[in-house]
């Protein structure tokens, strides 16, 4: 009896996060401003002479008035920085000039001092981040990311979905978890309590950057540029979310699950440098929902309470589907919604063996 009161515990915890603490995120109208001041798009590039022409002339031709482009070139071993030079003969003009930063000599290494190093060149107030392997919706993308930083806000939270690909488990996998995420972090920033972004599609204003001096509070750890970042700065009232599908930024996903295990087991490492309320939110979503399938399994295995234990899993699954399926559409993630039961069984053993692994054997590298 004392576990079907512990599954009840559990029911309610998920039916908390479910009905009431994730939001049915909105796409909201974009306000149009007859005069938009200047926006910097920073990009950090390491080795990325394949992905680069695809992503230079889309941001070339972005639709706003004035802005520039600082391009980072991050000690590459390839042709990296003979594509940026070419790019920048080919495409310099007075209203969106082009910046090199070349870090081929740099003795620090690491993302956040590559993008430290372009934050330090850029001309404007407002800063767009998005990384080298990456491509924006539209030409659209820098208006729309840059439109509440221009109103009342410091900080814009942009959604980076992965590439879909057809007849893969693991793309539908590796989107799954990336929807839950965003789900996540869109919906405590609408709550008021911001946790995290993403550094392939992040706005904020230099000022906010300056007045933490960077990266400085975190810069022992090796990620943690975008999430850190935003976890230290972030709150109630200066931070916005955009959901314009002309907004997103897709990026390749990794190919393999290996490729995957390893770029998760470092982004866990950085969670437990959020703050309290984040980690203990965070962590009572993810148990509630590992100990909801094992006391489902374990009642009904063992005939105890059998009908009222269906019931609630039905109840239960009723919640998660709608908002799944409501947050999916918005996030432009269809094709998730009726696997959604599976893939979530899937990511939930998926994380737990990333947590076991990181226990016994932390990731060092990036």
């Amino acid at each position: 009896m004392t576990v079907f009161i512990v599954f009840l515990l559990v029911f309610f915890v998920q039916l908390f996060f479910f009905s009431f603490f994730f939001k049915k995120l909105q796409s909201k109208s974009s306000h149009k401003l007859e005069c938009p001041p200047g926006v910097s798009i920073v990009v950090c590039a390491k080795n990325e002479a394949n992905n680069l022409p695809h992503l230079l002339p889309i941001l070339a031709s972005q639709n706003y008035p004035k802005y520039e482009i600082v391009l980072v070139n991050d000690r590459s071993k390839d042709g990296t920085l003979s594509i940026l030079e070419s790019f920048k003969k080919a495409h310099n003009k007075l209203d969106r000039p082009i910046k090199i930063v070349d870090l081929s000599n740099s003795e620090i290494t690491g993302k956040k001092n590559a993008i430290q190093k372009g934050i330090e060149v850029t001309e404007f107030k407002n800063l767009l981040f998005t990384d080298a392997d990456c491509l924006p919706h539209s030409i659209n993308w820098l208006e729309r990311m840059t439109v509440d930083l221009n109103l009342d806000r410091e900080i814009v939270l942009g959604y980076g979905p992965y590439r879909k690909i057809q007849k893969s488990f693991l793309n539908k996998l590796i989107r799954f978890e990336t929807l839950m995420t965003a789900i996540q972090y869109f919906s405590y920033a609408e709550r008021g309590i911001p946790y995290m972004g993403v550094g392939r599609n992040l706005a904020y204003h230099k000022d906010v950057f300056l007045s933490q001096n960077g990266f400085e509070s975190h810069k022992s750890i090796l990620s943690g540029d975008d999430d850190l970042f935003v976890s230290a700065v972030a709150n109630n009232k200066n931070t916005a979310i955009c959901l314009s599908k002309e907004s997103f930024v897709t990026s390749e996903p990794p190919e393999t699950m290996k490729t995957w295990i390893r770029q998760k087991r470092r982004h866990i490492t950085t969670s437990v440098h959020y703050q309290f309320k984040h980690q203990f939110l965070l962590t009572l979503f993810y148990v509630s929902q590992l100990l909801f399938w094992i006391l489902s399994f374990y009642l009904l295995f063992h005939h105890i309470q059998v009908y009222i234990v269906l019931a609630l899993v039905l109840v239960r699954y009723f919640f998660w589907h709608a908002k799944i399926k409501h947050n999916a559409k918005v996030l432009d993630e269809d094709d998730l919604i009726y696997r959604s039961v599976w893939l979530e069984f899937c990511l939930i053993c998926f994380q737990l063996y990333i947590f076991i692994a990181n226990l016994f054997s932390p990731s060092k590298k990036w």
